[in-house]
């Protein structure tokens, strides 16, 4: 096993002695299930002509369900989303700018849901999309 790995795993195995993950054994239908829901959600997001609103909800909740995925495959899971994009550089290796994204369009998804204030980004979604991508790809590389 590569150094890197190994310190991507004992990071992911702090976060659970504090609390912060919980270690659950993992489930080959969860994770499988979860990556069809954000390979659907991306064929509605690019197969057809969509509010801004509806591109960035789907988009959004694809990136959440595949970063939960990878999450997934290594035995954890968070009940707070903001922590499971964050534990993407652990699980996927992203780099720091790419989860700053997700993590940005976890805050923007906050403020729409909860506040009602839907800010029309169309270069943040351009970037959501293309990550979301890349994402998609990376966790589909991960085989149970």
């Amino acid at each position: 096993m590569l150094w890197g790995m190994i310190m991507t795993l004992d990071n992911l195995k702090n976060l659970a002695n504090i609390g912060s993950l919980n270690a659950e054994p993992v489930d080959k239908r969860e994770f499988n299930g979860l990556v069809v829901s954000a390979s659907d959600r991306l064929n509605d997001v690019f197969g057809g002509r969509l509010s801004y609103a509806s591109r960035f909800d789907l988009t959004y909740n694809a990136a959440h369900a595949l970063a939960l995925a990878a999450l997934r495959f290594y035995g954890y899971r968070s009940d707070k989303r903001y922590l499971v994009f964050q534990c993407l550089a652990h699980t996927l290796n992203l780099s720091e700018s790419t989860i700053r994204i997700f993590s940005l369009c976890h805050d923007r998804r906050n403020l729409a849901e909860y506040e009602g204030d839907f800010n029309v980004d169309e270069m943040l979604l351009s970037e959501l999309e293309k990550y979301t991508k890349e994402l998609f790809d990376k966790v589909s590389e991960l085989k149970l």
